[in-house]
């Protein structure tokens, strides 16, 4: 497997997790504390932290911790991974629409 298809696998597995959306959402707004989006989502700081280990793991979300508390920012890595592996998608399916719309259009042309 190319480097880039894990990394668009660990992303896309990242955001298929509505909870971790809803992380990187609020994320999108500006940094927040672990406890801040726990909180948010209604579960354990715990289970947050795991969410964020996938997140982290994705390149989607970095963390500082400084003295007890930790913050979490965007990390724009991962959604550029994933805007990479949208574009590449895109690309290919645009061609092939083409291709598709010149064939429909001999075959008028034809009859």
């Amino acid at each position: 497997m190319l480097k880039h298809e894990a990394e668009a696998d660990r992303v896309f597995h990242a955001l298929a997790d509505a909870n971790r959306r809803t992380v990187i959402e609020r994320l999108t707004r500006g940094p927040a504390t672990v406890s801040e989006l726990a909180a948010q989502l209604g579960v354990t700081v715990a289970a947050t932290v795991q969410h964020l280990r996938v997140l982290q793991d994705s390149e989607l979300v970095r963390t500082e911790k400084a003295g007890r508390v930790r913050t979490c920012q965007i990390d724009p890595a991962g959604l550029r991974n994933a805007e990479a592996w949208l574009r590449r998608q895109r690309t290919t399916w645009e061609r092939r629409l083409d291709r598709l719309d010149a064939v429909l259009d001999d075959q008028t042309k034809e009859q």
